[in-house]
């Protein structure tokens, strides 16, 4: 799973706009903006996770999980590769 978190450090790190990622996802502006609004893992459908990291991931982040070091938590990063 991912966090709201997440979802707005991935729009950060590729200078994406919450219009934009509703565009690549087939989401509404609604939903992006809902999901985007609370804290923590994200509470929807598992199409609407899909949906959300496939255009995600196919703009050039990379989901990170929890780190094994004491602190290390969630982020993204971007994708090997990527130019």
């Amino acid at each position: 799973m991912i966090t709201s978190e997440q979802i707005r450090a991935a729009r950060a790190l590729l200078r994406m706009d919450q219009r934009h990622l509703a565009e690549l996802s087939g989401l509404s502006l609604p939903t992006i903006q809902r999901l985007e609004a609370g804290a923590g893992l994200l509470r929807c459908h598992m199409a609407t996770l899909t949906k959300l990291t496939v255009a995600l991931t196919a703009a050039g982040v990379s989901f990170l999980p929890p780190g094994d070091e004491p602190g290390a938590g969630r982020g993204v990063r971007f994708r090997q590769g990527r130019e």
